[in-house]
């Protein structure tokens, strides 16, 4: 075999290599960063380790909003089944009861702990206050 076939060979060998050690070092990185988004029936039903953080979404039970202080719990529904979610700090303006929440923390003893409160709208969402100055025009 020729002297410059040989580089050559040994240089793709090299870039192919490097390429798969980034690859898996990419793959890695992400998976470790990766939230899962579960409905509390698909939660309930899921085999799901302690420690693992997902992503809870679905409806905040009409009447079921408890707040202490800084410390709110809710029931978080899809209208199957119902999760308990506790969270301690200041919720988005959007959170209220009848609407759409999601919620990232983890599962623990039957308890959702959250350490961060998404509200949802739809796509006709307008500020409060927009709307208000919508009222008085």
């Amino acid at each position: 075999m020729l002297q410059a076939r040989k580089n050559r060979l040994w240089k793709f060998f090299i870039i192919l290599f490097l390429s798969a050690g980034g690859i898996l070092l990419i793959l890695f990185s992400l998976n470790s960063k990766l939230d899962l988004f579960y409905t509390p029936s698909e939660m309930l039903k899921a085999n799901i380790k302690p420690g693992y953080r997902i992503k809870l979404g679905g409806m905040v039970k009409s009447g079921s909003i408890i707040r202490d202080g800084t410390k709110i719990k809710f029931i978080a529904t899809d209208f199957v089944k119902e999760v308990p979610v506790i969270f301690d700090g200041i919720p988005p303006d959007l959170f209220k009861e009848d609407s759409g929440v999601v919620v990232l923390g983890y599962f623990l003893d039957g308890m959702f702990e959250a350490e961060e409160i998404f509200a949802k709208h739809d796509e006709n969402y307008m500020p409060p206050e927009l709307s208000i100055e919508a009222a008085e025009i």
